[in-house]
């Protein structure tokens, strides 16, 4: 006999996930095509007929704990089949944004990152932050000497920089180790109420492995391309992916490389390294890979009327955008000999540097987080994925 189960509707969760972009959830009258569409869906529970249904019902304990709900792509094959138009792929991505939040703490930084209003406020705080510290360190000299050049360094020191980034990413990296202890739980919860394993606690070297195996699904976006009506979007994801994976590890040889030179200042760490060098080719290829990624992301997006993009969407796509354009802009302009440009593009891009960091596990951007793990958790679990 099934175990009783006592429904009681958040009907304030319904009304978030519709104002997130699943307003047309009350269209679905769970006809199933959704699940049989989908060409990701797991054989054993599949997504997302039944993720509608308990949207539809506001039961969301069912789903900020279902690692199903990270499973789907949003390519919009069960959107594009869904013969009352009730876009699953959009409802799913409302209730990721809603899980977004309420995984991240402080809840007031969160919600003030689904607020299109509090962007100029957000922006503004590293923006000033680094001017107030720099000044009275002494770190940022606004009339730099230019007799050998334009260098960055002398405008904003590298010792500056790291001062506020450092602080950023492990102020994120913390944010995230609370929020996936939490989600690692709950979807091992969830997975246990319904059925899709057997296994009462997760074993960690078991599970490790589970994350290996699926790092080459990952690396090769092999779900994208297993859609067929919006497949398109592997290879801007893959360029926008592999760009970010670039200039991460040219930033940790930076980082690695100012404290070396730092410990040997006659060392072969201390710069200017030569236009030859191999991590300023790694630097320019990964900053061209992700503007051309952003730039199909968008025409991707704009191109798609059927499917929802709101603030959440657009705010991702900008701000990688954004640090491509000024990355590549303020070393274009530095070469050119604009020293006022050069220093004002690399202030901007800065400023959206701490962005990505601080703000990152309460943006769309989170999902590489928790996409990653539901999918190790899902390949642990051994259902067919």
């Amino acid at each position: 006999m099934a175990e009783a189960y006592l429904i009681e509707p958040d009907l304030d969760f319904i009304k978030e996930v519709g104002a997130l972009g699943g307003e047309d959830l009350k269209k679905c009258y769970q006809c199933a095509t959704c699940s049989v569409a989908c060409p990701i869906s797991p054989d054993t529970k599949p997504f997302p007929r039944k993720e509608m249904i308990a949207a539809s019902w506001g039961l969301k304990d069912k789903l900020v704990g279902n690692a199903d709900i990270w499973l789907c792509h949003n390519c919009g094959d069960c959107s594009t089949l869904c013969p009352r138009e009730a876009k699953p792929g959009d409802v799913l991505a409302a209730v990721r944004s809603y899980t977004i939040e309420e995984y991240a703490q402080p809840k007031a930084l969160a919600r003030a990152m689904k607020d299109p209003k509090k962007l100029p406020i957000l922006l503004a705080i590293p923006a000033v932050l680094f001017l107030v510290v720099g000044l009275i360190t002494g770190l940022l000299d606004l009339t730099p000497d230019l007799s050998e050049g334009i260098k960055h360094y002398k405008f904003f020191s590298t010792w500056l920089v790291d001062m506020h980034m450092l602080p950023a990413a492990i102020f994120a990296a913390v944010v995230f180790a609370l929020g996936l202890k939490r989600f690692l739980a709950d979807i091992h919860q969830n997975a246990l109420a319904e059925g899709k394993t057997t296994t009462e606690k997760i074993e960690p070297v078991g599970f490790l492995m589970a994350f290996i195996r699926i790092i080459p699904t990952i690396l090769l976006h092999k779900k994208f391309g297993e859609c067929t009506d919006n497949n398109d979007r592997q290879i801007a994801h893959l360029l926008t992916m592999y760009g970010f994976i670039g200039l991460f590890i040219v930033t940790s040889i930076i980082f690695v490389v100012l404290f070396g030179s730092y410990l040997m200042p006659d060392g072969p760490l201390h710069g200017p390294w030569s236009h030859l060098n191999p991590v300023k080719w790694l630097a320019n290829i990964a900053g061209v890979s992700l503007i051309v990624g952003t730039i199909l992301l968008i025409k991707n997006r704009a191109a798609k009327k059927d499917q929802v993009s709101g603030y959440f969407d657009w705010y991702l796509i900008y701000l990688a955008f954004g640090l491509g354009v000024t990355g590549m802009g303020a070393q274009l302009t530095r070469l050119a000999g604009w020293a006022f440009i050069s220093f004002a593009t690399y202030y901007v891009h800065l400023i959206l540097v701490f962005a990505l960091f601080a703000y990152l596990p309460f943006s769309k951007l989170a999902h590489l987080v928790y996409r990653t793990v539901a999918m190790a958790y899902n390949e642990y679990a051994g259902r067919n994925f």
